[in-house]
């Protein structure tokens, strides 16, 4: 059975000044010079190795981390290992005021949770949420609940298709 409501800490992909970075590509994502690496299971140590100030982030993650970043998130090629990545990471969901339009179409195919909310920068201006805060969402209402403030922040839920592919683990599987 799967999981539709996940709770973990959050990781707001921030730049120097706390904005969320927007127009992260899938080569910022997952470099291009790693293309090479075919196993999913060893994709998850280059994860942000071409974003400025994340190239870290893979040493820091753990297993069941959720990341909130800005728009246009995952724009660029049709890298799929930009999308297992994550999965490789243990990332559990990734939630952007919006997603380039392939790499929405394939984290949503291989049954990977990604989630909309179209005022997520509005909401890191007035601070709702901080790095590293725990966080609950619920993917099928739509909902992001602050566990450490209980500030509750609306988000658009999984479509009937995107649930579909999730419940059997990727698109193929239908």
């Amino acid at each position: 059975m799967n999981e539709y409501i996940f709770k973990s800490r959050v990781w707001l992909i921030t730049d120097d000044n706390g904005n969320l970075i927007p127009d992260v590509d899938t080569d910022q994502i997952f470099h291009n010079a790693h293309l090479y690496i075919t196993d999913i299971n060893e994709m998850w140590k280059y994860t942000f190795g071409n974003l400025e100030g994340w190239k870290d982030f893979p040493k820091k993650a753990e297993n069941g981390d959720i990341i909130i970043a800005g728009k246009n998130f995952g724009s660029g090629s049709s890298r799929q290992q930009a999308v297992d990545c994550f999965k490789a990471l243990g990332i559990k969901l990734i939630i952007a005021e919006s997603f380039g339009a392939i790499y929405k179409r394939n984290a949503i195919n291989s049954g990977f949770p990604i989630m909309i909310s179209q005022n997520i920068n509005d909401i890191m201006s007035q601070k709702k949420i901080l790095n590293l805060q725990n966080i609950s969402v619920d993917i099928l209402k739509g909902e992001l609940i602050n566990l450490d403030t209980e500030e509750k922040i609306n988000l658009t839920p999984f479509s009937k298709v995107q649930k579909d592919i999730y419940d059997k683990g990727i698109l193929l599987n239908m």
